[in-house]
């Protein structure tokens, strides 16, 4: 009787067990469904919010640069109209005063001065207000000066924070008196991995357009052995010349500059700038072998960077 009875109780636990087990196999398949097509909608959700994101942002950007497209547009109109209203009072002769063309000189050298070798306008109308008989030519000379000094002094700022630079005094009395000329302190700088040494010579100073005759001597460390390179130039540099547009072609994609900044009757103050070409004016193109090189430098530099990380 008992193992009847024994009997009896694990065949109806055996059949709660069946009975429950599928239940519960059951409950858990509709749970899994459940947060299956829980997680699928908010997955989808999740990807729907994104699409949208992206295409807003796409969308922000084409009209950015749609409005950007027609402000530059605009701007480059409203630029081309204004070079050519100033650049025709030079040239027709005799059909305007010297205070209309030392404005139109001041309004084409503040817009246009990084795009635009404008020294030879100002030579000349440096040459046009001497020779005038206009009582108020030294206020024109002044003006002239003064958007020369300022227009030097905007492109040295930008020039100062890409690259280097030194000053140098120049003793003008001790010019007079030395034939050979004046050998100024040599200068060290390095940009760019690439260390050069400038040598500034200065020959002979004309005090009636304030500029000076200088020797430039650029001497380029080559490897680590010591081998070194020698490049010299001989030229004029005055106020009229802007470090933008009246520098020296340097390898490796780099320039330099001198750039006087003032002229007395005893001393003058000069400054060499050292730059990366990409500084250089708008019309200064670089060589794509110099492009080339610049890119390779760069590749060889991330991957040395990605070795040492």
């Amino acid at each position: 009787m008992d193992q009847v009875k024994k009997r009896n109780f694990w065949e109806k636990l055996s059949l709660v067990l069946q009975s429950g087990g599928g239940l519960l196999t059951a409950v858990t398949v509709a749970i899994l469904g459940f947060i299956g097509s829980n997680y699928l909608k908010d997955r989808e959700i999740t990807e729907t919010a994104s699409r949208e994101r992206m295409q807003a942002n796409e969308t922000n950007v084409r009209i950015y640069t749609e409005l950007m497209s027609k402000r530059e547009e605009a701007e480059s109109a409203l630029r081309k109209d204004m070079f050519v209203s100033m650049i025709q009072s030079f040239l027709r002769a005799g059909s305007s005063s010297l205070d209309e063309r030392v404005l139109n000189l001041e309004l084409l050298s503040y817009n246009f001065h990084e795009s635009l070798n404008l020294k030879p306008l100002f030579v000349h109308m440096d040459k046009k207000i001497r020779a005038s008989a206009d009582p108020a030519k030294k206020e024109y000379l002044e003006r002239v000066h003064k958007v020369a000094t300022e227009i030097g002094r905007k492109q040295m700022l930008v020039l100062e924070g890409a690259g280097a630079k030194f000053d140098r005094i120049i003793d003008l009395d001790s010019l007079k008196k030395s034939p050979g000329g004046l050998a100024l302190e040599e200068g060290t700088l390095t940009l760019d991995g690439v260390t050069r040494s400038f040598s500034i010579f200065v020959h002979a100073a004309d005090w009636t357009t304030r500029e000076l005759k200088v020797r430039l001597q650029i001497r380029t460390v080559k490897d680590s052995l010591g081998n070194v390179e020698t490049n010299s130039d001989e030229f004029w540099v005055g106020f009229y010349d802007f470090p933008m547009i009246d520098n020296g072609r340097l390898g490796h994609d780099q320039r330099c500059a001198l750039v006087l900044n003032a002229f007395e009757e005893s001393s003058a103050d000069i400054t060499l700038a050292f730059f990366p070409g990409s500084y250089a004016s708008l019309k200064e193109k670089p060589y794509y072998q110099e492009v080339v090189q610049k890119l390779m430098r760069t590749n060889a530099l991330t991957n040395q960077q990605r070795e040492q990380q």
